[in-house]
């Protein structure tokens, strides 16, 4: 016998028919894209990893809701667009986030946003230094083999806060109340390496000479050969930095500010390049190398200056490095020094996407944790997007000219095959290239009935959604090949 439900709406603006609004007794999720996610972190331990850095003092025959799993609570939160402790007073009882704490959908609820806030803040700085530690062991397990050169960016970005958090102080440069975070990242897998909270007034390179000693202890302890390039902008190029690269044996690339010295060095290629613009109207880069030292420095240094002419007018910009090849290519410096923009996207997507500015609590240390939380959902997705990418475009694909060798890096194609490049790859792979709010609306958010039988539980998902194949996609890459086989 089957019981309908009385309407509780009807809408009148169907032509047809009338339109009736009834509530289903089911239970139901909005997140069930959530579940390849948390099938792909059970193979790799992340966040089980990440929550063994942490000690438990409470008395164990009181504990209710796991420190595994309120983590799997807050970053799987944070993944599907959940930033604050106070979506789980009604996420607590969401069939799919049961699932991912290890619970059965009818099972009891999990954590309330109070014993949330509580976890946080009981968050101790051994807890921290452990989670440094852990940070580093899934950056290093995230290579299939021992790397032979890991490039590192470092970025400070501004976290403005609106309460009475501590050591929330005002900056002038950015004109706000709010922490000062950095973040070291990898090129070459876009790992978040390291995080660390500093006050709001504090200088960008604040303790980036310590962290820096103590990732190149953690790296040539397990890849004693590998060699480390370290990239950064102005705010980073500062001498603090330069002694420590060199004395850790790293080369370096950081941005420096253009001033009146050299605009001198560089004045005569300065008109050099506004008069080829002026005669034949394409935009002009060139390239010089010069010995630089600066009053604070302790030694000359080269420095390539880039001259650039185009419709915008002159810009002048120019770094710091101690690369061998800077003396022979200086543009190939500087260009690969621009590649670092990708690092900040990281950051963009780490502090926009992810919502790491969303650091609300009293205490710092607790909003140090949370930086942690938001930087471990940002890897986690990031070692998914690695697992489920499909093959780069070929050259033969993008239709570039006959002369260019097919076996060309992207890196070494002009600047308009490149954005030809990047756009084909963005197009044939939205997953592998995308960003948290495209896994988002293809992946994670999508409507589904969860049905708790004996034996087992059935997740049932509408056959018209338009994004069906990405879930495909992802689960396969994610289960054993057995599943995969048997999986449509």
């Amino acid at each position: 016998m089957s019981l309908h439900s009385a309407p509780l709406f009807s809408f009148e603006f169907l032509p047809s028919r009338p339109l009736e609004i009834e509530v289903s007794t089911d239970p139901l999720t909005s997140d069930a894209g959530l579940l390849p996610i948390r099938a792909f972190d059970e193979s790799i331990r992340f966040t089980e990893q990440f929550a063994a850095a942490l000690k438990d003092l409470r008395d164990p025959e009181l504990v209710e809701h796991s420190l595994l799993s309120m983590v799997r609570q807050r970053i799987y939160g944070i993944v599907a667009d959940y930033e604050d402790q106070n979506d789980h007073d009604t996420l607590r009882s969401d069939p799919v986030f049961k699932m991912i704490a290890d619970r059965l959908p009818d099972g009891p609820d999990l954590a309330s946003q109070p014993t949330l806030s509580r976890f946080e803040n009981a968050v101790s700085i051994p807890d921290l230094w452990r989670l440094r530690d852990v940070f580093v062991d899934l950056f290093i397990q995230s290579f299939d083999k021992p790397p032979r050169h890991i490039t590192l960016d470092i970025d400070p970005f501004n976290d403005p806060a609106h309460g009475q958090q501590q050591l929330v102080l005002f900056h002038g440069h950015y004109g706000e109340y709010q922490y000062l975070p950095i973040a070291i990242t990898c090129a070459e897998n876009d790992m978040t390496v390291l995080v660390g909270l500093r006050h709001g007034t504090a200088e960008a390179s604040l303790g980036v000479d310590n962290d820096l000693r103590y990732l190149m202890g953690r790296l040539r302890a397990v890849w004693p050969d590998v060699h480390v390039h370290i990239r950064g902008d102005c705010g980073l190029g500062v001498p603090l930095m330069y002694n420590v690269c060199q004395e850790l044996r790293l080369s370096y690339t950081f941005g420096i500010g253009v001033n009146p010295r050299l605009r001198e060095l560089s004045a005569d290629l300065e008109k050099q390049a506004l008069e080829a613009y002026k005669k034949d109207g394409q935009p002009q880069r060139l390239f010089r190398l010069v010995d630089y030292q600066a009053r604070s420095w302790k030694e000359s240094q080269p420095v390539v200056i880039k001259v650039e002419a185009n419709a915008q007018g002159l810009n002048v910009r120019a770094v710091v490095t101690n690369r061998p090849g800077c003396r022979v290519l200086p543009s190939a410096i500087y260009d690969e020094y621009v590649m670092r923009g990708e690092s900040e996207n990281r950051n963009k997507e780490l502090k926009v996407e992810l919502h790491a500015d969303r650091l609300s609590d009293h205490r710092f240390m607790a909003n140090f944790f949370r930086l942690y939380l938001h930087a471990a959902a940002l890897n986690l997705l990031v070692r998914l997007r690695h697992k489920v990418v499909k093959p780069a475009p070929t050259c033969a694909e993008l239709n570039l000219p006959a002369e260019t060798p097919p076996e060309l890096p992207p890196e070494a194609l002009d600047a308009p095959s490149r954005r030809k490049f990047f756009n084909k790859r963005r197009q044939r792979d939205p997953l592998g290239e995308g960003f948290a709010c495209t896994w988002r609306t293809r992946l994670i958010k999508v409507a589904a009935e969860v049905i708790t039988r004996s034996r087992r539980v059935i997740v049932r998902l509408s056959g018209n959604w338009p994004h069906l194949d990405h879930f495909f996609q992802v689960s396969r890459a994610v289960s054993s090949p057995a599943v995969n086989a048997s999986s449509p």
